[in-house]
């Protein structure tokens, strides 16, 4: 699902995705933020 948000997120946006999909924008997010940070995992 992440890859999936990746690939629209610049077309639909992250929260109107994640309203579609079974997974919280914070989860997102939070994902988006460790895979950049990996100290953060």
């Amino acid at each position: 699902m992440i890859a999936f948000i990746d690939d629209h997120r610049e077309v639909h946006g992250v929260e109107p995705i994640c309203k579609v999909l079974p997974i919280a924008p914070s989860t997102y997010h939070d994902h988006v933020a460790k895979r950049a940070d990996p100290e953060k995992l």
